[in-house]
């Protein structure tokens, strides 16, 4: 008998069960993956967090063993994960940021929200992870105010007596500040700190900023006609945000939190002061001067003129103020911060694109790629300018696109350097960037991974 006949299932009504009772499960399925993915975000963090004090791999390598000075309310655990711990529970975090973010449709905002605030507050309870960056700021912080030296002309090798120069990365014992005037005025402020105060500190900086951040993301998302807590999930629980940048206590967590209240502020049509703190989110990290550009070119319509001149006296004003109170602090020092920084991306690593090259094929092979990538991201960067100012693309959108680009050009490429893209990605019209910020998590978290893993390099020919 036809199941469309008489007593098919237009009467019986079975067709119509089975249907609604896949519609049904569908959605009940991506709410419980969604939850999933939240609860194994916290559950690894947690672990990250209470375990890291035993464990010499989410450690920076100048505190290994970490001084019980240091350890935080975690330290007497007495847990540690080893290599192959590290590798699942972070690969299980990074697994699980995937699932929550693409379920957080789903998800309720006090389900995202409460699960932001929990990861933060565990690796803001942690010891200080996986980077020595955060006793160089205390360090160049110390060169300035103890010392009477300028932290953008010599390298804490000047200082090697200090009690804080044992903690100091290899790699910056002779290299001078890279970071923004504004930064290191910050720094000359804490540097009378002890160290574990210091690195507390420079961490409770970080997370209040990656929270400050995921505010913003909400109030400029709903502005933007885009679903917020699909945004802020994006934004707040990327285990590459938090785990690297606020755990390692990052500047570059501040950088974001100026340089985006500076686009929410551009957004509700206050360009002078919303150009103004972009100024700001430079003097901390250069980096954030990439997105003033867009900044200035955007504004399509009959007013904009008026907009982009508000948007460049902002900036005028804001340069004028911090080039001014650079030299009254720093001197001229300032001024060595271009050739720093770029002598610092010169020597690269393998975990970026012309690094790998040059770890592969020779130094020289790297070194024509890095130009290679150089050109073509200044290629497109003005490319994406010229559609912004011809009205044809959406500014953040294309600050987003600069931000991937910059990621995959970059001769250096840090894991917490996601948070560049990541909450300009999460306010994008262009729905693409969404799974372009997934997929760059994934990938550089799963690189990453290959260094904990003995020989994991040689998987790559490395």
């Amino acid at each position: 008998m036809s199941v469309h006949g008489p007593l098919g299932a237009a009467e019986t009504g079975v067709g119509e069960i089975t249907a609604s009772a896949i519609d049904v499960r569908a959605p009940a399925l991506r709410d419980r993956l969604g939850l999933l993915g939240v609860a194994g975000l916290v559950l690894t963090t947690m672990l990250v967090a209470v375990g890291a004090a035993h464990t010499d791999a989410l450690l920076p390598e100048t505190v290994r063993p970490l001084p019980s000075w240091l350890t935080g309310p975690f330290g007497g655990s007495g847990i540690g994960l080893g290599s192959g711990g590290v590798v699942v529970v972070l690969g299980a975090m990074f697994v699980s940021y995937a699932v929550a973010v693409r379920a957080s449709a789903r998800l309720s905002a006090r389900t995202v929200l409460m699960g932001i605030a929990a990861i933060h507050a565990l690796v803001l309870l942690a010891p200080p992870l996986l980077s020595t960056d955060v006793f160089s700021y205390q360090f160049y912080g110390r060169m300035g105010n103890i010392y009477g030296a300028n932290p953008y002309t010599a390298g804490p090798h000047a200082f090697a007596l200090d009690p804080l120069f044992p903690y100091i990365g290899a790699k910056w014992f002779n290299t001078p500040t890279v970071y923004g005037p504004l930064f290191t005025a910050l720094s000359y402020v804490m540097a009378p700190l002890s160290i574990a105060a210091s690195a507390l500190a420079y961490k409770a900086i970080a997370a209040g900023a990656s929270l400050g951040t995921i505010a913003i993301v909400w109030n400029a998302a709903r502005l933007r006609g885009i679903d917020p807590v699909k945004a802020v999930a994006l934004v707040g629980l990327n285990p590459l945000v938090v785990v690297y940048g606020v755990g390692g206590a990052h500047n570059d967590l501040l950088m974001m939190l100026l340089l985006m209240a500076g686009v929410y502020m551009i957004l509700n049509n206050r360009q002078r002061a919303g150009s103004a703190v972009m100024v700001g989110a430079a003097a901390i990290k250069l980096t954030a001067g990439v997105m003033l550009a867009f900044a200035i070119a955007s504004g399509g319509g009959r007013r904009a003129r008026d907009r982009r001149r508000d948007v460049l006296l902002g900036a005028s004003a804001a340069a004028a103020m911090v080039v001014g109170l650079s030299f009254l602090w720093f001197g001229d020092g300032p001024l060595h911060l271009f050739a720093t920084v770029k002598k610092v991306q010169s020597e690269g690593d393998w975990h970026s694109i012309p690094g790998f090259i040059g770890a592969r094929l020779g130094g020289s092979f790297g070194h024509v790629t890095g130009i290679v990538l150089g050109v073509a991201f200044l290629a497109l960067c003005c490319w994406l300018l010229r559609r912004v100012w011809r009205g044809q693309l959406d500014w953040i959108d294309a600050g987003a696109w600069t931000a991937a680009a910059l990621l995959i050009t970059a001769s250096s490429l840090l894991p917490w350097y996601v948070a560049w893209l990541i909450p300009l990605a999460a306010l994008a019209t262009d729905r693409r960037l969404w799974r372009v910020a997934i997929v760059t998590t994934e990938v550089v978290g799963a690189i990453q991974l290959l260094g904990y893993i003995p020989h994991g390099t040689t998987l790559l020919g490395l």
